[in-house]
């Protein structure tokens, strides 16, 4: 039998359905790979450009931002140097010599070039990530939407933390105090030994640090800028030689200002200005002077030792306080030793009688 007849006999084998053989896979022939790899050429050769376009674009942005961002940088630290260098309101004074300190310029000039980076670096390169953004065609509203919500919710949350800082911010700008002065923030009072953006760091008369936030302090007392007053009221009795009084009081004053290291602290002579108040036996002369900053205490403590031994040796007495009335002897009044008469003391008086126990009454028929 030939092949032909047993192929017809049999006759023509069933082909198979695709519902019959679920596994196959149909692989892409070397035409479909050939037309795909086509598309893709084509693809990129159109939006070559564009892709070029959009990256140099993003590299001129980011270059321009940060070539501006260091040279504001540069800057800003050239005019913080400058003010480090030069203060053109008290140059070449005795005063300005003592309120310029060293350490103080130095703390408030590398806190305003720290805020004045930090606040130029955000806006350059905020506005730079904006500006590619926008150049990948990205809608910025509902960032910028987002952001200000943000912001505002943040503001609510952290506006302790806000107000410390602006205020901060103001304090520094416009050099209300500095490292080294003496001032009173109302909440505390000592001597600033640090000044940040929030807090400010000062320590008291018995050695104790205070932190007070920049947020809370609502009035500020500077007792190291300018100049200070020292006054001394000096109490004599009201039958003393006012003349002797003020020669006295002059003489003390004119010694005090030729010696060292009193000659520095006052910054002007020391001044008997006068009768301040006169009482029935007693005056109150007053001595006044301008000193450093400071020193007032220092001043005032010396010019009273200086007063007392001067008036010891010209043999004026010194009085303090308002005058009291004496006391009366109570051995010159003869009645002071007795008592004072009582009504209980009359038997028959009618408090007496009240005040008397009353006589228990027996009953009839008791037993005595």
């Amino acid at each position: 039998m030939s092949l032909s007849a047993v192929l017809t006999a049999t006759g023509p084998s069933p082909t198979p359905t695709p519902s019959e053989s679920p596994t196959a896979v149909t692989v892409p022939s070397l035409q479909d790979a050939q037309e795909s790899a086509t598309n893709a050429a084509g693809w990129v050769e159109e939006n070559w450009s564009t892709w070029l376009a959009i990256g140099l674009r993003v590299l001129l942005i980011l270059v321009i931002a940060a070539i501006l961002r260091v040279v504001v940088r540069r800057a800003i630290t050239k005019l913080i140097d400058r003010m480090n260098r030069t203060v053109q309101a008290v140059d070449g004074t005795a005063l300005g010599g003592l309120l310029v300190n060293v350490e103080r310029r130095r703390q408030r000039s590398q806190a305003i070039g720290s805020v004045l980076r930090s606040v130029a670096s955000f806006l350059i390169l905020g506005t730079a990530a904006l500006m590619v953004l926008g150049t990948f065609e990205i809608n910025l509203a509902p960032l910028l939407a987002s952001a200000g919500v943000a912001g505002v919710a943040i503001g609510f949350g952290a506006r302790n933390l806000v107000t410390d800082f602006l205020s901060g911010v103001f304090m520094i700008l416009e050099d209300q105090y500095g490292v080294g002065d003496q001032i009173d923030a109302g909440v505390a009072s000592g001597e600033v030994i640090e000044v940040g953006l929030r807090v400010t760091k000062l320590r008291g008369d018995n050695g104790e640090i205070w932190y007070v936030r920049n947020g809370e302090v609502k009035r500020i007392g500077n007792l190291s800028q300018g100049w200070a007053t020292a006054g001394v009221d000096v109490t004599v009795k009201a039958s003393e030689d006012l003349d002797r009084v003020k020669a006295t009081l002059v003489e003390v004053a004119e010694k005090m200002n030729k010696e060292e290291p009193w000659n520095e602290f006052l910054w002007s002579p020391i001044e008997v200005l006068g009768l301040d108040s006169v009482l029935i036996d007693s005056m109150v002369v007053r001595v006044s002077a301008k000193t450093m900053p400071g020193k007032s205490l220092t001043v005032e403590r010396e010019l009273r030792w200086r007063i007392k031994r001067a008036f010891d040796a010209a043999d004026i007495r010194i009085v303090g306080g308002p005058t009291v009335p004496p006391e009366e002897d109570p051995a010159l009044d003869p009645t002071a030793g007795i008592a004072a008469p009582s009504v209980y003391s009359n038997t028959a008086s009618p408090q007496a009688a009240a005040a008397s126990p009353l006589t228990p009454v027996t009953p009839p028929g008791a037993p005595k």
